[in-house]
């Protein structure tokens, strides 16, 4: 199926964050024709940004590689939960479908904690499906953290 070579493509990001040192999410912009136009992974600690998650950085280069603001048709596969902030860049750049593997319980925005989609002040809300890959997306979460544990950090 189309959607999980597209999550592989995000968990390839993932696992390329985690070798930066940065927590392991991937995320990938996908064109409705299939054609990949932007994938990153998260970069807050290289970048010294607090908003540099896979999932902005991938809408960021999206438009920039398009020349546009929104991404009408255009579907983000991302794996983990989007946080309240990225769940609000998703609806401002009018992303069609989010795709996301791990569930966040304790800073998702989308199925858990704000429920970004779920207010009636967000004007756009894409089709969500998640669950995707969600034990390969979770097991970089665990053995990261496991990992930084064992290290003392």
């Amino acid at each position: 199926m189309m959607f999980r070579s597209n999550m592989s493509l995000a968990l390839d990001q993932a696992r390329d964050a985690a070798d930066r040192g940065e927590v392991p999410v991937g995320a990938v912009v996908v064109a409705a024709d299939g054609t990949v136009v932007a994938a990153a992974g998260n970069r807050t600690r290289e970048l010294n940004d607090p908003t540099a998650h896979a999932e902005m950085l991938a809408i960021r280069q999206a438009c920039a590689v398009l020349g546009v603001e929104r991404l009408i048709d255009h579907d983000l596969y991302v794996t983990l939960e989007p946080c309240p902030m990225c769940a609000g860049a998703i609806a401002n750049a009018r992303i069609r479908r989010l795709y996301f593997g791990a569930q966040d319980a304790k800073s998702g925005g989308v199925a858990h904690g704000a429920r970004v989609f779920a207010h009636p002040q967000c004007h756009h809300v894409p089709e969500v499906y998640d669950g995707v890959s969600a034990p390969e997306a979770e097991k970089l979460l665990v053995d990261f953290f496991a990992e930084k544990r064992g290290a003392g950090a």
